[in-house]
């Protein structure tokens, strides 16, 4: 077997296979890949529960980032592989391990719509008002996608800061009336979203929705 296959044989969970060739080997566990990916990285990304926890206790690093700063939890947290999720953040994974864009376990997968890692992530400590290189936070994420019960998720949060804005100066209830997500506009103007702030084109999300959702959400003032 190829050292190239051992990653393909742990993203697809052959726990025995892996486990013989490591044996062998040791060195494996902290050999990257072409992308510097270790097996973790892949034994995570295939939410192979069993062989993460088996590679860790050998002494694989928990946090150790590709070539685009992506620990085995942002892996995990994106494909929605919720006991790997749970399994490397009580080895001690970052929760807040950002990525070389600025972004974090919860920003993915807010953005894919795993509810129930995005509670757990919250649960750990994520910090949910965290801004990647476009000023993105995990709100605008779900807000953009119409992730509805992410949305409420986060709505269901103290600390949440709703009116936060993007580098284009965007905030959350911009992009939900941007791409016309009536029930996630309602849900951030029932909430308390500021209907009126003016992004750098100087438009409110009132300027930028249709007829149909601003009638909504002036009746909801």
């Amino acid at each position: 077997m190829s050292i190239g296959s051992v990653y393909e044989r742990a993203y697809k969970g052959d726990f025995n296979q892996v486990k013989v060739k490591v044996d062998e080997n040791k060195s494996l566990l902290t050999t990257p890949d072409s992308n510097n990916r270790l097996l973790v990285h892949w034994a995570a990304l295939g939410g192979n529960e069993n062989l993460v926890d088996y590679l860790i206790d050998l002494g694989c690093p928990v946090n150790p980032s590709d070539d685009t700063n992506s620990s085995p939890l942002i892996l995990a947290a994106s494909a929605g592989r919720f006991e790997v999720v749970r399994l490397l953040i009580g080895k001690g994974a970052e929760v807040n391990h950002k990525t070389n864009r600025g972004q974090t376990p919860l920003h993915y997968a807010c953005s894919k719509g795993h509810k129930e890692v995005v509670k757990f992530l919250i649960e750990a400590g994520a910090n949910i008002n965290e801004v990647d290189v476009l000023g993105a936070t995990p709100l605008h994420r779900a807000a953009a996608q119409g992730r509805n019960d992410i949305v409420q998720l986060l709505l269901n949060c103290e600390e949440l800061k709703i009116d936060i804005c993007d580098s284009t100066g965007s905030t959350a209830l911009h992009l939900a009336c941007e791409e016309d997500r009536e029930v996630v506009a309602s849900m951030l103007v029932k909430a308390g979203a500021n209907l009126n702030t003016k992004n750098k084109e100087q438009k409110s999300p009132l300027d930028i929705c249709s007829d149909k959702l601003r009638k909504m959400l002036i009746e909801l003032i």
